[in-house]
């Protein structure tokens, strides 16, 4: 006899192998993620006029006001133009894929294997993997940056500062809260998602048909937070990043 409740698996799971790699439901939700953003580009990108209508000119005030604050923030156009992709990309890719979290079979269109239920597809961000992935891109540019706005040894010097004891502790402190970055990167983005929808298994197993209802538009919501966050961070820890070094006057 099968017992039916809640079943919450923190893994993804496995609906076999290519070439080698194991492919999971998350991952293959992500390629359909990235085949619905360059589709939706290409479709923008092919219908753009020198007279623009309503939409395109909705969606080119809203991309000229996310890159002018970009610009405010970093101080610099130049580092602006060279950020701007990244952290747009970073945006609309944890956006759908939270959205896309709601979209009818999502969970739910899958096969057997044997008795158990394998979803084909399950929320991109609910992999641990996918969130880490996202952590050192984020991460590595924002390291990459400072490099190339201040040099590879004065920007060394933020963290292995021997001028004093003082200096020294302080350095470590820093060396320590950019390599915890990777963590905080990817479990506050992980643990949001992956409890939004723990909540909603919970809340559609006890009070079906009207609680999950009103909590699906609060992860609506939730979920586009998530990615604004995400990338906002990585904005910010790049300015902080390309900005002087402490004392270097």
């Amino acid at each position: 006899m099968k017992e039916s409740g809640i079943h919450v698996l923190l893994a993804p799971e496995q609906l076999g192998q290519l070439w080698g790699i194991p492919l999971t439901n998350t991952l293959l939700t992500s390629w359909i993620v990235i085949a619905l953003l360059i589709s939706i580009a290409l479709l923008v990108g092919r219908k753009l006029q020198l007279t623009p209508g309503k939409l395109q000119t909705f969606l080119e005030m809203l991309v000229s006001f996310v890159y002018d604050y970009i610009t405010e923030t970093l101080e610099s156009r130049t580092w602006a133009r060279r950020m701007f992709p990244l952290l747009m990309t970073i945006f609309l890719f944890i956006a759908v894929s939270n959205l896309l979290e709601f979209t009818p079979g999502i969970g739910s269109i899958g096969i057997f294997h044997g008795d158990e239920f394998l979803p084909l597809f399950r929320s991109v961000n609910t992999d641990l993997n996918v969130t880490l992935a996202l952590a050192i891109i984020a991460v590595f540019t924002i390291e990459i940056a400072g490099i190339v706005a201040v040099g590879f040894f004065r920007y060394a010097g933020k963290f292995l500062n021997f001028s004093s004891p003082l200096n020294f502790v302080v350095g470590i402190i820093e060396l320590v809260s950019e390599l915890s970055r990777f963590v905080s990167f990817s479990f506050r983005l992980f643990g949001n998602i992956f409890a939004g929808e723990v909540l909603l298994a919970v809340a559609a197993f006890f009070v079906p048909y009207v609680l999950p209802v009103p909590l699906m538009s609060f992860e609506l919501f939730i979920g586009v937070v998530q990615a604004a966050v995400f990338a906002l961070l990585t904005l910010f820890f790049i300015k902080l990043a390309i900005a002087e070094p402490h004392g270097s006057h």
